[in-house]
C-alpha cells in the first residue's frame, strides 16, 4: 500500500466555546486568541446586539461579535474571568482585516480527520444562527459557522456606523 492511501489527513482546528454551542474552524482562520477588553460601544438604534463594537488591536479597530447574540431571542453572552475573544482572519473581501467574536473559554486545539468527524442531521441549527451545518466529532456536536455570512453581517453594520 503507498503512503498516499495509509496517510491519515488531518486538518488542526479549534473549538470555540461559546455560551451553549461550540464552534469548529480551522486553525489557520485564526490569527489570535485574546483576553477580553471592554469595547468601544457603537452608537446607534440600527446597531444590533450581537456587534459588541470596536477593541484596539495592532493598533487597528477590530470589530467584535456575539456569536452567541446572533439569535434575535438570544442576548449576547455575560463577560466571566474565562472570557477571551478570538481573533479571525478576514477572508472573503468583504472586511478589510481582521474580526473578533467573543468566547466563553479558552479554545481547545483538536485534530480532526474522517475517522473522528461526520455530519449531524438529528440536531438541528439553531434558526438565524449563522452557521453552515453542525457536526459530530466523537462526542461533541460543534456548529461549522458561515463564515462569509458573518463577514457580510459585520461589514453591514460598519457601513451604518
Amino acid at each position: 500500500m503507498s503512503a498516499a492511501v495509509s496517510e491519515t489527513r488531518e486538518l488542526y482546528s479549534l473549538l470555540i466555546p461559546l455560551r451553549e454551542e461550540r464552534l469548529l474552524v480551522p486553525r489557520i482562520c485564526v490569527a489570535e486568541v485574546i483576553a477580553f477588553v471592554e469595547t468601544q460601544s457603537v452608537i446607534g438604534d440600527d446597531v444590533p446586539d450581537w456587534y459588541l463594537g470596536t477593541i484596539e488591536w495592532n493598533g487597528r479597530a477590530l470589530p467584535v461579535i456575539s456569536f452567541d447574540g446572533t439569535r434575535t431571542e438570544d442576548l449576547p453572552a455575560k463577560r466571566r474571568g474565562r472570557t477571551r475573544i478570538v481573533v479571525f482572519h478576514g477572508i472573503t473581501g468583504k472586511l478589510k482585516g481582521h474580526y473578533g467574536i467573543l468566547t466563553q473559554g479558552f479554545p481547545q486545539l483538536v485534530r480532526v480527520n474522517r475517522d473522528v468527524l461526520t455530519l449531524d442531521t438529528e440536531r438541528p441549527i439553531p434558526e438565524g444562527r449563522p452557521a453552515l451545518c453542525r457536526v459530530r466529532m466523537i462526542h461533541e456536536f460543534p456548529l461549522i459557522p458561515d463564515v462569509e455570512r458573518l463577514e457580510e453581517m459585520v461589514a453591514s453594520v460598519q457601513k451604518r456606523a
